[in-house]
C-alpha cells in the first residue's frame, strides 16, 4: 500500500460561531472530521470540481431527478410527435413507450450530468 504524501502545510481562516457550527454539521453529515471535510471541499474547488460527499446523497439525488426528467422528456416528445402527425397512441404503445424510457433513463441522466459538469469547469481547465 502506497502512503499518501505527508501533509506539512496549514491553511487557516476565522469564522463566526454560527459559521463554525454550519461547517461542523456539514462535516458530520458526511461522517468526516471538520478538517477532512474542509480539505476535500477546498481541493475539489481548486481542481474545478464539485466537492464530493459534501452533503449526503447529493449525487444520488441529482442522478435520480435527472433520470426521471429524461424519461419524462422522452415520453412527452414521443407523444407530442405522434399527435402532431395526427395519430394517437394505444394503451399498449404507451406502456411500451414508458418501458423504453425507463430502461435507459439512468444511463442518459448520467451522460447529461457529466456534460453539465464539463460545461461548468473554468475555461482554462477545458
Amino acid at each position: 500500500m502506497v502512503k499518501p504524501p505527508l501533509r506539512t502545510k496549514t491553511i487557516g481562516t476565522k469564522v463566526s460561531e454560527e459559521e463554525y457550527l454550519q461547517l461542523e454539521r456539514a462535516a458530520q453529515a458526511t461522517k468526516k472530521t471538520l478538517s477532512e471535510w474542509c480539505r476535500d471541499v477546498m481541493l475539489a474547488r481548486a481542481n474545478g470540481q464539485a466537492p464530493r460527499n459534501t452533503q449526503p446523497n447529493d449525487a444520488g439525488t441529482s442522478r435520480a431527478l435527472m433520470a426521471e426528467l429524461v424519461a419524462l422528456r422522452t415520453i412527452l416528445l414521443n407523444v407530442l410527435y405522434k399527435q402532431a402527425n395526427g395519430k394517437s397512441l394505444t394503451e399498449e404503445e404507451m406502456r411500451q413507450l414508458i418501458k423504453r424510457a425507463d430502461a435507459d433513463k439512468l444511463k442518459k441522466a448520467v451522460e447529461r450530468l457529466k456534460q453539465a459538469e464539463g460545461s461548468l469547469l473554468p475555461e482554462v481547465q477545458r
